[in-house]
């Protein structure tokens, strides 16, 4: 298993070549000293898809020997100055685990070395009064190889400055004050990587215009679909890695998708967009019993722990914690699972068709307000049919399983809202607003619901197997009385939803 640690720093231009390059950062916030750490030598051979698909997403994974982290070094980009870097055992091939963390990036394709860059590196520390260590400044001088066909080597030197783990990003902000003031500048390029490949010939290819006119309903829509397809590649990782809420992160981002495909049909020829919703709702589906099994555990598992203990009767958490680790072990195994098949990768290649070259029918150039509004009041007309109809239902499953359809359709409004922001302004980002209520309220109850089936069937595995059920006979009343409560405050926030008037803010 893979170290994994978190990395903020910047890169600067040195004003001058050498150690004495680097300005006194003493008197620098609470910096008290800066102490000499040695001198070293670093050797990395980075390694990528023949056609840089990581470098062109801001990760880099190379093989590093000299210093004291020798090994695999897998870097993840986080926003800003932050990265997320994952290190593995020093070995002559690609780490199998942190090549299936690159897997949404390289879709299978073989990863080669692509450079080399050595350094030769001076080290400092900038210390806090009590001698603890704030930041480490490295000035390097850098000598890097193409490896790639027809590739030239290049030189340069360059400071950094890496905060310690815990210090505040503020201290890079008055550093690199200082910093200017002594004539160094900020590196224009973010990485050793991305330096050396431009500065021997490698081309890392961005990605091109979508070929919608800009401020149309095609540019809109199209600019939507790229932010989520790249926040479903970025997530993946952490998926594989079982981080905390990665699951739903990555099961929203593909409901997002499919909203935006499903509501901007007018904007999307439907031939090529209808056999992605079918992949993002299979993979949606195959990512939902994990996130489903993780959200009624916390439920319960929170609701049990809330109970006096004169209401807990018998192995209660004992046989929780069994059904926890029964169901959510294959729950996890069969997300995975879905990441590692050649159709999860067809699916990501075919979005990153659709946002290169998006399918766009006649409505996409023109008419911004009036095709973008359509499609969120069709949204919001699907939702009222939804909930009159849950509304005039009778108490019971049949209720339930309306007022759970009206939920989904408040998630597509809500989505729809959310493509069309820039467009319509105001008025549709407070439809979206109020559509989350009523999808938050419409959720509680749903989860309620499906929690009281969860309890009804452990209750009925504790007592056959001898033990007392009336503790999940507490819960499943808990349960209860919260659909009620939910149930109660529907028709206030659903009244608060009146049909919205859209139109495009003046000067749009």
């Amino acid at each position: 298993m893979s170290e994994s640690k978190r990395e903020t720093e910047r890169k600067y231009e040195p004003s001058s070549p050498g150690a004495d390059g680097v300005p006194d950062l003493t008197g620098v916030g609470p910096v008290a000293s800066v102490v000499p750490a040695g001198h070293g030598e670093l050797d990395a051979v980075y390694h990528d898809t023949a056609d840089l698909r990581l470098a062109g997403a801001s990760v880099t994974l190379r093989r590093r020997t000299g210093g004291p982290d020798a090994g695999w070094h897998l870097k993840l980009p986080l926003g800003g100055d932050t990265r997320e870097e994952l290190r593995a055992p020093l070995s002559d091939d690609v780490p199998g685990e942190l090549r299936a963390l690159v897997l949404s990036r390289t879709r299978g394709a073989e990863l080669v070395p692509v450079v080399r860059i050595r350094s030769a590196r001076a080290v400092r520390h900038l210390r806090d009064a009590g001698g603890g260590v704030l930041a480490e400044v490295s000035l390097d001088e850098v000598c890097a190889d193409s490896l790639l066909a027809g590739g030239g080597r290049a030189e340069w030197s360059e400071l950094e400055v890496e905060l310690a783990d815990g210090v505040s990003a503020a201290l890079l902000d008055r550093v690199e004050k200082r910093l200017r003031k002594k004539g160094v500048v900020r590196a224009d390029s973010p990485s050793k990587l991305a330096r050396a490949l431009r500065d021997t010939g490698a081309v890392v290819g961005p990605a091109g215009p979508c070929g919608a006119v800009a401020g149309s309903p095609g540019w809109y829509v199209s600019a939507y679909l790229r932010e989520q397809a790249g926040i479903l590649v970025a997530l993946d990782p952490a998926v594989r890695r079982d981080l905390p809420d990665a699951v739903h992160r990555m099961r929203v981002t593909c409901r997002r998708l499919r909203g935006c495909l499903r509501s901007y049909r007018s904007v999307l020829d439907r031939r090529v967009t209808d056999p992605v919703r079918a992949e993002l709702r299979w993979l949606a589906g195959e990512l939902g019993e994990a996130r489903d099994q993780e959200v009624l555990g916390e439920r319960i598992g929170g609701a049990l722990a809330d109970l006096p203990d004169e209401l807990v009767l018998g192995p209660v958490a004992a046989r929780l914690r069994a059904w926890e680790v029964s169901r959510g072990a294959d729950a996890r195994a069969r997300a995975c699972e879905a990441l590692s098949t050649s159709r999860y990768l067809r699916l990501l290649d075919a979005l990153d068709a659709l946002v290169r070259q998006p399918p766009l029918r006649a409505g996409a150039a023109s008419g911004r307000e009036d095709t973008m509004a359509r499609a969120v009041l069709k949204e919001y007309g699907r939702l009222a049919g939804r909930m009159e109809h849950a509304l005039a239902q009778p108490s019971g499953r049949a209720r339930d399983t309306e007022l759970h359809e009206a939920r989904k359709a408040a998630k597509k409004l809500r989505y729809a809202a959310e493509v069309a922001r820039g467009a319509l302004g105001k008025p549709v980002a407070r439809l979206g607003s109020r559509a989350k209520s009523v999808q938050t309220l419409l959720g509680g109850h749903q989860d309620a619901v499906v929690a009281q089936d969860t309890l009804r069937q452990v209750a009925v595995a504790a007592h056959e197997a001898g033990e007392s059920a009336f503790t999940w006979g507490v819960l499943h009343g808990l349960e209860r009385a919260v659909a009620d409560a939910r149930l109660a405050e529907l028709p206030a926030v659903w009244r608060a939803m009146s049909r919205p008037a859209l139109r495009a803010p003046l000067g749009r």
